[in-house]
Parts: C-alpha cells; sequence; structure tokens
C-alpha cells in the first residue's frame, strides 16, 4: 500500500483548485496583459525620458526643460541650444519659440523684435515662461508643445520640439 503525505495531497489540491478556478483562457488572457502591459510601460519611459539634448554633426537645435512635469502657476525655464555644427539663423529675436496646445494653437510666443538672430554652434538663449497665455490668461492644466524653428546657410528648416505636462 501507498503511503501518501500530507503534502502530497495538499499539492494535488492546489492543481485542482487552479485547474478548476482558472480556466486557460483566462490564464492566456493574463498572460497577454502583462505582457502588453509591460512592453507599453517599456515604450512610454522611452518616450518620457528622451535626452533633450544631444549633440550632432550637421545642423541641429534643441529645446531643453529642467523636468518634464510641472505644476500650474509654476515658471518654465526653457534653453534653445544650437547642437549642431552649423550656425542657425532665426527670423526674430525670440528664435522661433512657440508654445502650443497639442492641437497646434497658439498659447504663447515671447514679444520680439522683428531682426534676424544667429545662434552659433554650442550656443544657447534662456527663457523663462510664467504659463501666461499671449492674452494674459493663465493656462489651464494639459500638455502643451514647446518649439523652435530655425534656418541654417543653405535654407534647411532646422526644428525640434518636446512635450511639457503642467499640473495642478
Amino acid at each position: 500500500m501507498e503511503k501518501k503525505t500530507n503534502f502530497s495531497k495538499g499539492l494535488k489540491n492546489q492543481e485542482i483548485i487552479l485547474k478548476e478556478l482558472l480556466p486557460k483562457s483566462l490564464v492566456i488572457f493574463i498572460g497577454i496583459g502583462l505582457i502588453s502591459g509591460l512592453a507599453f510601460g517599456v515604450y512610454l519611459f522611452d518616450i518620457k525620458n528622451t535626452n533633450q539634448l544631444v549633440f550632432v554633426e550637421g545642423p541641429s537645435i534643441s529645446v531643453v526643460t529642467e523636468k518634464f512635469d510641472f505644476k500650474k502657476g509654476e515658471e518654465i525655464q526653457i534653453r534653445i541650444v544650437n547642437s549642431g555644427t552649423i550656425p542657425l539663423i532665426f527670423s526674430d529675436a525670440s528664435y522661433g519659440l512657440r508654445i502650443t496646445g497639442l492641437s497646434g494653437i497658439l498659447m504663447y510666443s515671447p514679444v520680439a523684435a522683428q531682426m534676424i538672430s544667429h545662434l552659433e554652434p554650442g550656443g544657447e538663449i534662456k527663457f523663462s515662461w510664467d504659463q501666461i497665455k499671449n492674452d494674459g490668461n493663465v493656462i489651464l492644466e494639459g500638455i502643451y508643445k514647446i518649439s523652435t524653428k530655425g534656418i541654417d546657410k543653405q535654407g534647411n528648416q532646422v526644428e525640434r520640439s518636446i512635450t511639457v505636462t503642467i499640473w495642478k
């Protein structure tokens, strides 16, 4: 006669419970959900943590903020950096800076003289935005796009943008 231990009886009971309570389709769906959640999380992590400042050969520009998430009313420091090896030309003293909603509606652009501005390789310009729109109203919470656009010596447009989130 075979002697069964309490451990083997408990293990068999657990296997029966798992087979009865968790159908194969549920296990498959949970597994797919976990894997897709992990993949989506890695994708979002890569988007959110992209390097804002990358120096390259040729024409390039970068928009840099100290962080991506800001509290409502917090001042946002913006740096526009020529991250290429070619001088860039801008049509005004605002260096092409524009802050828009994700829909593309202009929220803020610095008031600047209409004069040609140059930014040498490695050079940078700093701006500060107090989260006030051009019409004088305070912006709402949400996601905003900060962008700049310049021209290289050959007349090619060089542009870059980043997104920031404004929270309560």
